[in-house]
C-alpha cells in the first residue's frame, strides 16, 4: 500500500518545549489509522504540525510532496482535512453556512450538502439555525461535515468522541465508517480504545512525544503491557 501521508523524524516545538521526538507514522491511501495515547503527549501537535500550525522539523510528505512548512490553506487546498478538538465553528452562522464554507470553490466534490443530512438527519433539522446554540454533539456533526465538504482526501480528526453522549458516539463511528467506504482515508487521535480498535486496520500508541507502539488492533489488544504502561489510567 503507498503512503498517502508519511511523517518520518518530527520534532516539534511550543516556545523552547520540545514537544514531538523523532515520530515517524503513515497512513495510506484508503485507510483508517488510529493514534492513541494519554492527554498531553503529543498526539494533538503531531496533527497541527501535518497541517501548518506548530514549528517542526523532519518531513512531512502529503501524495509524495513535502507539505512541512506550507501554509494551512495551501496544505487544506492538496486535500487535507483537519477537524480540529475545539470545534471552530462559525456561530453567528446558520449551519448551512458553515458546510457551504468548507466547500472548495471551482471543484467537484464528492460530497453534497444532501449527503451530510443524509449522514446526520438533525443537522438538516436545524439547517437554518445559527451554529452557536447548537449542542456539543451538533456541533461536532457539524465540524465533521464542513470538513468533508472541502472533499479531502485524508481527513485527521483530533478527539471528535470527547464528551459526547453514547448516542453521538455511536454516530461519529458510522460517520468513520462511510469514509472508509468512500476511499478516504483517515488519521483519528482518540482516547475511546473500543472505537479506535474497531475501525481501524492499524493503530499507533504515543508516549512522551514519541511513537512507542505500532501494529494492528488484534496486537495492540494481545499486548497487555503497553496498554498498561501507555494508554491505561
Amino acid at each position: 500500500m503507498s503512503a498517502l501521508l508519511e511523517i518520518r523524524d518530527l520534532h516539534a516545538y511550543y516556545g523552547k518545549s520540545h514537544v514531538l521526538h523523532g515520530v515517524n507514522l503513515e497512513v495510506g491511501a484508503g485507510e483508517i489509522v488510529s493514534l492513541l495515547g494519554r492527554n498531553g503527549v503529543g498526539r494533538s501537535t503531531m496533527v497541527k504540525a501535518a497541517m501548518g500550525q506548530v514549528d517542526a522539523t523532519g518531513s512531512i510528505l502529503f501524495k509524495g510532496q513535502q507539505i512541512l512548512g506550507m501554509q494551512a490553506f495551501k496544505i487544506a487546498h492538496k486535500g487535507l482535512g483537519y477537524v480540529p478538538e475545539n470545534r471552530d465553528i462559525f456561530p453567528t452562522l446558520t449551519v448551512e453556512q458553515n458546510l457551504q464554507l468548507g466547500e472548495k470553490k471551482g471543484h467537484t466534490s464528492r460530497w453534497s450538502l444532501a449527503d451530510m443530512y443524509q449522514m446526520f438527519p438533525r443537522l438538516q433539522e436545524r439547517q437554518h439555525v445559527p451554529a452557536g446554540v447548537l449542542s456539543g454533539g451538533e456541533q461536532q456533526m457539524l465540524t465533521l461535515c464542513r470538513t468533508l465538504m472541502g472533499d479531502p482526501d485524508l481527513i485527521m480528526i483530533d478527539e471528535p468522541t470527547e464528551g459526547l453522549a453514547p448516542k453521538i458516539v455511536d454516530l461519529v463511528a458510522q460517520y468513520l465508517q462511510s469514509l472508509k467506504e468512500r476511499g478516504i482515508s483517515v488519521l483519528l487521535v482518540e482516547q475511546k480504545l473500543a472505537i479506535a480498535l474497531d475501525i481501524s486496520q492499524r493503530v499507533y500508541v504515543m508516549g512522551r512525544g514519541s511513537i512507542v507502539f505500532e501494529g494492528t488492533p488484534a496486537e495492540l489488544r494481545a499486548d497487555a503491557a503497553v496498554r498498561k504502561e501507555w494508554l491505561e489510567v
